[in-house]
């Protein structure tokens, strides 16, 4: 379920945090912390894009890596949750609780 969170961003935990949180609240933890990384990493998406920009394309491969580090372990959390795990993201900041 949270799996889309690493292709879709911030969206597929929002919608999972919005249709089942209320009903489960193992979903509902998964979603939060799913939700958290992702709107971490879609702020740093927004910053390497614009350092690249103010070293006019100098810095260009730093938007890729900012790429795969959610698209990764957003697959390793939905693995994690598919086993029934609440999955720990490294690297996230607590927006939502």
């Amino acid at each position: 379920m949270i799996v889309g969170g690493g292709l879709l961003g911030w969206v597929a935990p929002l919608i999972a945090l919005m249709t089942r949180g209320q009903q489960s609240p193992t979903a509902r933890a998964h979603a939060v912390a799913a939700l958290n990384f992702q709107i971490t990493w879609a702020i740093a998406s927004v910053l390497s894009w614009v350092l690249t920009l103010i070293t006019c394309g100098i810095l260009f491969f730093v938007p890729m890596l900012v790429w795969l580090v959610p698209l990764i372990f957003g697959i390793i959390g939905g693995v994690k949750a598919n086993e029934g795990v609440l999955y720990r993201y490294p690297m996230s900041y607590s927006f939502t609780r």
